[in-house]
């Protein structure tokens, strides 16, 4: 089929797009800004389009020779009126995809029973799939509870009061059930649609194996992780104020965070067994199960999916310094345009360590690998098995080399003792007036309260230390003479 995803650039349309390639379609990606897909690697499988929901005028294009689209936008950071830009948005595409001859809609919203009360977030997402049908094309809405998966929001918050405090002040609404889905199993659903006529025109509650309440939810990851947790009922905290104490542990934005929090006062749970019905070949993935496979990236070392798509850079738009937390990791990192090539930048990290040594207050780095060897680490005794050449599984001082992409990429894995898994990630990036783009990331995931506590004590130092790197970086690959092919 001709299909238009569009929201691919977020949590859900990113996944589902390599899916719907898998399975042999022909995929357009309709985006706002294009560079937003740089990194992907699947950007140059698919056609990318230029359009956005509010702007009607640029929906025809957009829809023009699409035989299914899937609808996975929302404009909840957006501000407090994005109720109204999502409803006024779902019409106008609609109406759009109804003039283009589209035989049929996709929509993933919000898990609920309508015969409530609902929240506002709630509310919305089932008021928009009531305005994608308004025109006539018919919508096979999903709707979901939390999602499982590294980056899911509603998880993501789950996942961050959890590592962070040991003793946790349960509100009213930490007592109510849900019913948690993995990703894994709203993309086979997603996705099974497409050969499931009889989903047309349906609206059909989706979940996974387990009803939970949110307070069992907290107490399984913390199973899952090795986390000793302890719950403390406050039934008279209101949804409304919740966010005042959750919000010095969470990064999630208050313009995100504050409306899923009201809607976790609400019951949401499957209540009719039409997705059974349809889609009897999906097996449902119960909740702990669903919580091992999204930690599994990160002891797996599949770090790299949550910085697929987290660097846009454009020369002239390049940012020295960016820190901020994606899918449950601290990422800081540092950007300098160096006039020398790919190749001289590349030698100039991939020679750290060893009797190079770190270039900038290697004290401080022998001192942190005295420290990690006293207390029964490895130190940085090891050194490096060649002075230049790195290969994957080196041991490089406390590192451990975890990928290399000749000229382009060397990530490295922490070896020392820590509160949490560690990476330091170099990169160069050809520009187009021949210089280089040097990005230093360093990554953190915490395990615990104690692994925020390192994080943060020791960030005016890693400060210093990063900085420090990666100028004398830049100031080596400038000196630096790289010869030739042949």
């Amino acid at each position: 089929m001709n299909i238009l995803v569009t929201g691919a650039t977020g949590y859900v349309g990113g996944r589902l797009v390599p899916r719907l390639l898998e399975q042999g379609h022909t995929v357009r990606c309709m985006v706002r800004d294009p560079a937003r897909l740089q990194g992907r690697n699947w950007s140059d499988k698919v056609e990318v389009v230029v359009a956005d929901v509010l702007d009607s005028t640029t929906l025809p294009a957009a829809l023009q020779g699409i035989d299914v689209t899937y609808y996975l936008v929302h404009s909840m950071g957006g501000g407090h009126n994005y109720h109204v830009r999502d409803l006024v948005a779902a019409r106008a595409f609609g109406f759009a995809a109804r003039e283009a001859n589209v035989s049929r809609i996709i929509y993933l919203g919000g898990l609920g029973d309508s015969n409530q009360q609902l929240s506002e977030h709630l509310r919305s997402r089932q008021q928009t799939g009531d305005a994608l049908r308004l025109a006539g094309v018919p919508v096979t809405e999903f709707r979901a509870a939390i999602i499982v998966g590294s980056g899911s929001l509603s998880f993501e918050m789950v996942r961050y009061l959890t590592e962070r405090l040991p003793i946790l002040i349960g509100p009213r609404w930490f007592y109510n059930r849900v019913q948690p889905i993995s990703i894994r199993n709203v993309l086979d659903y997603l996705t099974n649609a497409l050969d499931a006529p009889a989903s047309q025109g349906r609206t059909i509650e989706i979940g996974g194996s387990d009803v939970l309440t949110y307070a069992d939810m907290i107490t399984r990851y913390a199973e899952v992780r090795g986390l000793k947790r302890w719950l403390i009922a406050a039934p008279v905290i209101l949804p409304q104020l919740s966010w005042y104490w959750m919000h010095p542990f969470m990064p999630i934005p208050r313009a995100i965070a504050q409306p899923l929090i009201e809607g976790m006062s609400h019951e949401v749970i499957v209540r009719d067994d039409l997705a059974r019905q349809l889609f009897p070949q999906i097996e449902l993935m119960d909740y702990k199960t669903a919580v091992k496979a999204a930690l599994a990236r990160l002891e797996a070392g599949a770090v790299e999916t949550a910085w697929s798509d987290a660097l846009v850079t454009t020369q002239g738009n390049i940012p020295p310094v960016i820190l901020t937390t994606h899918e449950g990791i601290t990422l800081e990192r540092r950007q300098l345009v160096v006039q020398s090539t790919p190749p001289a930048v590349f030698n100039a990290f991939s020679s750290l360590g060893g009797d190079t040594g770190w270039l900038f207050r290697n004290w401080i780095w022998q001192v942190r690998g005295l420290i990690d060897h006293m207390v029964g680490g490895v130190g940085m005794r090891r050194g490096r098995r060649h002075p230049v050449e790195v290969r994957v599984g080196d041991a490089l001082d406390f590192w451990r080399v975890e990928a290399v992409e000749p000229d382009r990429l060397l990530r490295l894995r922490a070896e020392m003792k820590l509160p949490g898994l560690a990476w330091l990630q170099f990169q160069s990036m050809p520009l187009q007036d021949g210089s280089t783009l040097l990005v230093q990331t360093a990554f953190f995931a915490p395990k615990g309260a104690w692994g925020w506590v390192y994080w943060y004590g020791l960030y005016p130092i890693h400060g210093m230390i990063f900085s420090g790197l990666i100028r004398r970086l830049a100031i080596r690959a400038k000196s630096a003479i790289v010869e030739g092919p042949g």
